[in-house]
């Protein structure tokens, strides 16, 4: 099997720079245009961004030294479909949607889930184009989104 290219581009380099943008507009959005909503909207942001800790932790134990932010696979990648990736095929993913609408929410604020709604289609493009690549250097990826779905166990 050939190399990726090793350019930024070819990685997927963009990608990760538009979801650095995502994240770094709710990140500000959140405590700039804070507002007053009821509690358990921030009740619910909070447990938004306790999954999101859990879902980081077992992505990145999945990984190991292997963990990069491009969505193309290195050459040194295999196919994960133990785990947290036997429930859901982008964990990481769901955990930065989990991290935006958990923030948006804490903070009450109306932009900031603005930022957190415009991450969805983000996400599940990004997600697509990783697919697409994952599907052209593992046989099996295949079945694998036969069986696991995306970002939500069982429904999406």
């Amino acid at each position: 099997m050939t190399e990726p290219p090793a350019t930024f581009a070819a990685r997927g380099g963009w990608w990760v720079v538009g979801q650095a943008a995502i994240i770094l507009a709710a990140l500000a959005l959140g405590p700039l245009a804070r507002g007053r909503w009821p509690w358990p909207w921030r009740a619910l942001g909070g447990l938004l961004l306790l999954l999101m800790v859990a879902l980081v932790a077992g992505g990145v134990a999945a990984h190991g030294r292997r963990l990069t932010p491009f969505p193309r696979p290195a050459p040194e990648a295999r196919l994960l479909q133990e785990g947290l990736y036997g429930l859901i095929r982008h964990p990481l993913y769901t955990a930065n949607l989990c991290f935006l609408w958990g923030w948006a929410l804490v903070w009450a604020s109306g932009p900031a889930l603005l930022a957190a709604l415009a991450a969805v289609p983000f996400y599940h493009a990004k997600a697509r184009r990783e697919e697409a690549w994952l599907r052209q250097r593992f046989p099996e990826y295949e079945d694998y989104e036969r069986r696991v779905k995306r970002f939500v166990p069982g429904l999406w």
